[in-house]
């Protein structure tokens, strides 16, 4: 079986988004993927999806 990379969503490092607004869009992000995780992978500084398996 081939996984899916994690799919990069927000670069937290260049977005100038405020913590409400990126809550939101994690709020929006994950009602238009379902089929993601979405979360904020600290290695990546960025907010990102996972394939659910």
């Amino acid at each position: 079986m081939i996984l899916e990379p994690d799919r990069i969503f927000i670069d937290i490092r260049t977005c100038e988004l405020t913590l409400a607004e990126m809550m939101g869009e994690i709020e929006r992000l994950q009602q238009e993927y379902p089929e993601y995780e979405i979360f904020m992978d600290g290695d990546a500084y960025a907010i990102v999806g996972r394939i659910r398996t």
